[in-house]
């Protein structure tokens, strides 16, 4: 069985960070902006990972497993993020995401 009170508070700030991140991906244009976005939701998620994980019963660590699964596909997704913007900005010289048509070296 699941405590639920405890939660409630890992469950605000996850719901916090959630919001700042969408709020991140509609509003901004900017493609570093974009990335910290997608990274701050990753971070709401592994927050949720880890609450569950010391909430539930038995003692699985399923929830430390699949944060270090998530905070190892976000490191990579930011090393890959990170270089096709580099590469945008050498054949544009502008990292705004409208203004991005194609890319090609």
């Amino acid at each position: 069985m699941i405590l639920l009170e405890p939660l409630i508070n890992y469950f605000i700030v996850s719901l916090a960070l959630l919001s700042v991140g969408i709020y991140g991906l509609i509003a901004k244009r900017n493609a570093i902006r974009l990335l910290f976005s997608v990274e701050i939701i990753i971070n709401a998620a592994i927050i949720n990972f880890v609450a569950f994980a010391r909430y539930y019963d038995t003692p699985l660590l399923t929830g430390q497993t699949f944060s270090l699964f998530a905070i190892a596909l976000a490191a990579t997704e930011a090393a890959v993020g990170l270089a096709i913007i580099v590469q945008a900005f050498r054949l544009n010289n502008d990292i705004d995401v409208l203004e991005l048509k194609r890319l090609r070296g």
